[in-house]
């Protein structure tokens, strides 16, 4: 139903509803378990988006964790849902404790690799493109920038050999 709003209704419903969700995490002293997703592509680039809502700042695709969903699960479906890309040979390569906004988050680093061009539905992402990990744009949180090497790394020594 909601993809018969306009665009721009359901970009500005996605801000008021992180902003109630925001408002709702300080009030609460929630937990939230979510995911951050480094989608490496075949020329070793990073996968990156912009959102509608909260900071202009580019990151890595991600979200919460469904009630009873895996962590690599909530990896794949949310590139999945962010990007239309596939999220393959996935591995957490980090978990970080982080207070956000009065709520407990645990964010799993999930890293793997993806194929062909993202896309941006223009309501919840407005921006998505791969970039080089010595090209990366601007604005980016810097704990982002500063650990992107170290994930890919990460993932790049987890990763089996292709099988012959």
């Amino acid at each position: 139903m909601i993809e018969y709003l306009p665009p721009s209704l359901h970009r500005a419903g996605l801000r008021l509803a992180h902003a109630l969700r925001q408002h709702w995490w300080r009030i609460a002293k929630s937990q939230v378990n979510g995911c951050r997703v480094i989608a490496i592509d075949e020329a070793d680039r990073v996968l990156l988006i912009r959102h509608s809502y909260g900071p202009p700042s580019w990151m890595a695709p991600g979200g919460g964790t469904d009630r009873g969903e895996t962590i690599i699960a909530a990896a794949i479906r949310e590139l999945r849902e962010e990007t239309g890309c596939v999220l393959s040979d996935p591995i957490e390569v980090d978990l970080s404790e982080l207070n956000f906004h009065g709520a407990s988050n645990y964010i799993h680093v999930v890293a793997g690799w993806t194929k062909g061009p993202p896309r941006a539905d223009g309501r919840e992402i407005i921006e998505a493109g791969f970039f080089a990990l010595d090209d990366l744009p601007e604005p980016m949180h810097p704990r982002l920038r500063q650990q992107l090497p170290a994930w890919v790394k990460a993932a790049k020594a987890a990763r089996l050999p292709p099988a012959s």
